[in-house]
């Protein structure tokens, strides 16, 4: 008999215990493909022995030493790394444990950042549907996934949220990209102008939408005029790279891509890349000045915060993405996905989309092509492509709720850095039947 509390007490997992490349391995020997890193954590794949001496060698050195008394050399080092490569602005680094602490610390430096500059009626922060940013309470306020959030509704903050960039569902027919990005980034000016900008604090998004809407990537232009909308008003653009940052879509930092740089940034998952437990709070030079030269504490923290051997995994991890050149190899490998998905999909009559950036795709399935209808969210076709491909030894990360927390089903693939091109193919073999099976039940 288990005491451990599992996620679901129907659905007992089997036991790992290995891990090779792109493979996990249970207690019966059996492999199974890693096609989604866990939830996009496992970006350099299993057993990695660089990464594992890295760890190795810092818990001979020193293993934990609590930031109220001093810094370590590994947290130093991997605060340096990461501002050398952030988007333009980012100066000051806050570690943590993983994605929702790094989420609800952003969520309070923007309240606190307001607070010190002599604006504390600033406590509004916008957000977006079909979000998620974590579940810690403040997180899960942001986070815009109603079934997520609905029981527990009495105990979640007041926050706005508008809709999400998605072009496959909210463009308008004859609208082109470019415009469609425009409306859909002026519905953030008219939600400040609701609230009254005076009253704004930030404005907090994911660059590509990761579990609740499937590697949902953003219109032209949109980003750009988020920022534009942000500075118009003063007020704060935070960004959640939790899912989607330290390389997946194929820059260290998503929001590269659309040119633009956050005050404060978000990063979790591929940092740790599974080996440790660790995320990280960025944010700009002026937002630290600011607490610097008045209070001079940010009213915040956790004990595992800075935690020096979590800290040498994040710095070997992102030296291994950097020092491998595994960028071009995302992008490379990425579009051979997106090839092999196209090939396999493109025309199938239960998938209505195909989208996302580098080794982060989502397919969006329906119940009918044409009209974008989806599933009848009773079929459960999520959870019957994830029982499926499991058994038949892939790990993909399949959803329901993709339309708005009830309606819409889609899977999200997010493989390790390292996959090559004959584990794409077993990829798209073993995912065909699993979804073949559940549309076809459905």
């Amino acid at each position: 008999m288990s005491h451990i509390f599992p996620r679901h007490t129907r659905q007992l997992p089997p036991l790992a215990v290995g891990g090779e490349g792109c493979y996990l391995i249970d207690s019966s020997g059996k492999r199974y493909l890693d096609a989604s890193g866990g939830a996009a954590v496992s970006c350099l794949g299993h057993g990695d022995p660089e990464i594992i001496g890295a760890i190795k060698e810092q818990l001979d050195a020193l293993a934990f030493a609590h930031t109220g008394f001093f810094t370590s050399q590994p947290a130093e080092e991997l605060a340096d790394l990461l501002v050398a490569n952030a988007p333009s602005g980012l100066d000051r680094v806050y570690l943590v444990s993983g994605g929702s602490e790094a989420t609800e610390a952003a969520i309070k430096l923007a309240r606190q950042y307001w607070v010190e500059m002599g604006e504390p009626q600033r406590g509004k922060l916008i957000a977006r549907k079909q979000s998620y940013h974590g579940n810690t309470i403040g997180a899960l306020s942001a986070g815009g996934n109603e079934w997520r959030r609905a029981q527990f509704g009495p105990l979640l903050l007041d926050m706005s949220h508008i809709d999400p960039c998605y072009e496959y569902r909210l463009r308008l027919d004859g609208e082109s990209l470019e415009d469609y990005g425009r409306r859909a980034a002026d519905a953030l000016e008219a939600e400040i102008l609701r609230l009254g900008p005076e009253n704004v604090m930030g404005f907090m998004a994911e660059p590509v939408v990761g579990a609740t809407a499937g590697a949902l990537t953003p219109a032209p232009g949109y980003f750009k005029r988020i920022r534009e909308i942000c500075d118009q008003y003063g007020i704060l653009l935070i960004l959640d790279e939790v899912m989607c940052g330290m390389g997946r879509t194929g820059t260290l930092f998503a929001c590269e891509q659309d040119g633009v740089s956050p005050d404060i940034a978000c990063i979790a998952k591929g940092l740790g890349a599974g080996y440790q437990p660790i995320g990280a709070m960025l944010c700009t030079a002026e937002i630290y000045d600011a607490l610097e030269n008045g209070s001079g504490f940010f009213q915040h923290g956790h004990t595992y915060m800075g935690h020096p051997t979590a800290a040498a995994a994040g710095r070997a991890v992102i030296g291994a993405i950097l020092g491998r050149e595994l960028l071009p190899r995302i992008t490379a490998q990425g579009d051979k996905l997106a090839e092999r998905l196209a090939e396999r999909f493109g025309q199938h009559p239960h998938v209505g989309d195909l989208r996302g950036r580098g080794l982060f795709r989502g397919i969006e399935l329906v119940q009918d092509r044409e009209t974008k209808q989806p599933f009848d969210p009773k079929k459960g076709v999520a959870g019957k492509i994830k029982k499926a491909a499991f058994e038949a030894g892939l790990i993909c990360y399949p959803m329901s709720g993709t339309i708005d927390g009830r309606q819409g089903d889609h899977v999200l693939l997010a493989p390790p850095f390292i996959i090559e091109d004959t584990q794409l193919d077993e990829l798209v073999d073993k995912l065909e039947p699993a979804i073949e099976a559940a549309t076809r039940a459905a």
